[in-house]
């Protein structure tokens, strides 16, 4: 049986618009897969090569076992038109570009602020719609829009005050969540009629040139001498979590989707924390409190015009 391929081929809901029915194996696979995106910024710390090079083994080393989903599902890897393969080109050049701006954050900032910015995506896709349909926002989005700004500053300020190389590493990770916007828009049209694993694994192979040429100019450590992390990096958030979400993700509202969105940023905060001795104030909780309330506001938002999805099959 092929395993469900997208949120916009069913949008979380059946013909009459009801989300479909779930079992605990589908909330399991929910929060599974959340979990297993978290853990990969802690893959991206202990990687023996550069940042931006562990990038491209995580695209690198998931995308036969991404191909053999696609062929599985019957997804079609050939055959698809010159000018729809520009397109993706064009989105994969986005991801690698979003991935190489957050690996190079994860390395300099907390993983909680890492894990919390590089979702702004939701936010600014929540905006573009509201741009789109051409009206001002209600007044939920402008809370969510006070909350993320109000929650940014914060984090911001207690960055800056740690040292600038924290602070860098926020902006880093605020400018990946503005890349993966662009992803997401420039290949809203091609997921209307391509399998989200076609999609992933080819959008996956433009960004791999990119992501070299980057790693190359950086002069990254490149060969990893201890492949465990590359491929618990590649297999955690590039073919697990993404698996796991690809398969639950219809069975559940936006605002199930949202509210488990936040388990990524507690899990983050648990590993820095365990990990690398990373510790929280009461204000830098506050601020990440402010930003997560954003993003499970921009999560159930339905202001965005059908094509957009607010935050499909997130590659983190």
């Amino acid at each position: 049986m092929a395993i469900a391929t997208g949120y916009d081929e069913a949008g979380g809901h059946d013909e009459a618009g009801a989300p479909r029915g779930w079992k605990p194996v589908h909330l399991a696979a929910l929060l599974g897969g959340n979990v297993a995106l978290a853990v990969g910024p802690w893959f991206v710390r202990l990687a023996d090569t550069g940042a931006v090079s562990s990038a491209f083994w995580r695209l690198a080393l998931a995308l036969p076992l991404l191909a053999v989903l696609a062929r599985a599902n019957r997804q079609p890897l050939t055959g698809i038109p010159l000018r729809q393969l520009a397109v993706i080109a064009g989105g994969g050049l986005f991801f690698a570009a979003d991935l190489a701006s957050w690996h190079i954050g994860i390395e300099l900032t907390k993983l909680g602020n890492a894990t919390l910015f590089g979702n702004a995506g939701s936010i600014i896709l929540m905006g573009v719609g509201l741009f789109a349909l051409h009206r001002a926002p209600r007044l939920g989005e402008l809370a969510a829009i006070a909350a993320a700004l109000a929650g940014a500053a914060i984090l911001l300020g207690r960055s800056l005050e740690i040292g600038t190389a924290t602070l860098a590493g926020d902006l880093f990770c605020v400018l990946a969540g503005v890349l993966y916007t662009f992803y997401i828009l420039a290949l809203q049209r091609a997921r209307q009629t391509l399998g989200s694993w076609a999609l992933l694994a080819w959008s996956s192979l433009a960004g791999l040139p990119l992501l070299l040429g980057i790693a190359y100019f950086r002069h990254e450590p490149f060969w990893p001498h201890n492949w465990w992390m590359v491929l618990g990096l590649a297999l955690s958030s590039q073919v697990i979590g993404q698996g796991l979400l690809v398969y639950a993700l219809k069975h559940f509202a936006p605002l199930i989707v949202g509210l488990t969105l936040l388990t990524q940023p507690v899990v983050s905060i648990v590993v820095g924390w365990l990990a690398f001795g990373e510790t929280l104030t009461g204000l830098d909780a506050l601020g990440m409190v402010l930003v997560a309330m954003a993003l499970v506001i921009a999560r159930i938002s339905d202001t965005a015009p059908r094509p957009i999805p607010q935050s499909p099959e997130n590659p983190r």
